[in-house]
């Protein structure tokens, strides 16, 4: 019985005495708390440390820098044009115990970021146009391709804030509203820009209808150019079908010329032979099968044959 009540109270002191020590981490800071309320400052080294067992409870709060994310606001712009912005932060608590009393966790502590950095974005966003939003710098934009400088007169227009001066802006308003609950803001910063889905679906077919004129501006430009060199090509040929049946001609000319000569030297030579080589020649031509001739016994064209028969 004796050695059982000494076990029972062996354990009963273990669980005191892991009750009473408490570890800080290197990236935890921590806030010591009596019946809810907080005694003491807080505690930021690390190491082992002492508390109340059972009436003392500790808080552990993080260190190290957070992020904060939060969720795209639709916003007017000051010409009138609905965009959604996406922002993110960084953010630590540098006095924890402040932040213990005023918004006494991390989850709460994001809702307040929601409400702050959410809010002065929407004015800060609202005081500026689309393109300050969207650009950072006034330099001159080049581009593979021409555009109608109609619709692109806000491209080309003096940038006087830019989209990293907007997110300074944000920062600069609200850090020291955030500072109230403990909290240092480090950074602030634009992470993405788009248009509602209505003006998106705008810009789209505005983007298409000025790549079409584009494309047909091109299209034209080489219809022009292929009637070109399809006339260029057309006239050489012209040319050269002309110069071949020039040189045709003359070779033909030359031809005839010199058949003629020969013609004229053989009948000069021998008259009679001449004659019965072309009659035999014109026999051979018209005499066949396919052909039917009627004429006279006593016709030229047979006095060949009459002497032949004779």
């Amino acid at each position: 019985m004796k050695q059982t009540l000494l076990i029972i109270l062996g354990v009963i002191l273990l669980i005191v005495l892991v009750n009473a020590f408490y570890i800080i981490d290197e990236t935890e800071q921590a806030i010591i708390t009596q019946f809810g309320e907080p005694i003491g400052g807080a505690r930021t080294e690390a190491g082992i440390f002492l508390k109340t067992p059972f009436i003392q409870k500790v808080h552990y709060l993080e260190k190290r820098i957070l992020k904060w994310d939060g969720e795209q606001n639709q916003i007017p712009t000051q010409d009138k044009k609905f965009i959604w912005v996406d922002t993110f932060a960084r953010w630590r608590i540098v006095d924890p115990l402040l932040f213990y009393q005023s918004v006494r966790s991390e989850i709460f502590a994001q809702s307040r970021l929601d409400d702050i950095i959410d809010g002065v974005t929407r004015d800060i966003i609202t005081l500026n146009t689309l393109i300050e939003i969207v650009r950072d710098t006034d330099r001159e934009l080049s581009f593979a391709i021409d555009f109608e400088a109609d619709y692109y007169e806000e491209i080309q227009s003096e940038i006087k804030v830019g989209r990293r001066a907007i997110a300074d802006s944000i920062f600069s308003v609200a850090k020291p509203l955030i500072e109230q609950f403990g909290i240092e803001l480090i950074d602030v910063q634009v992470k993405r820009v788009n248009y509602i889905e209505d003006v998106r679906k705008q810009v789209y077919d505005r983007m298409s209808s000025e790549r079409k004129k584009i494309a047909d501006r091109y299209r034209s430009s080489g219809h022009g150019r292929a009637a070109e060199i399809i006339g260029r090509m057309e006239r050489e040929l012209q040319q050269i079908e002309s110069e071949a049946y020039r040189t045709s001609q003359e070779i033909m000319g030359r031809a005839d010329a010199e058949a003629t000569g020969i013609y004229a030297s053989a009948y000069n030579r021998d008259p009679g032979f001449f004659e019965f080589m072309r009659t035999l020649e014109a026999y051979k031509r018209t005499i066949n099968d396919q052909n039917i001739m009627i004429m006279t016994t006593d016709s030229d064209f047979y006095k060949l044959m009459k002497k032949s028969g004779n």
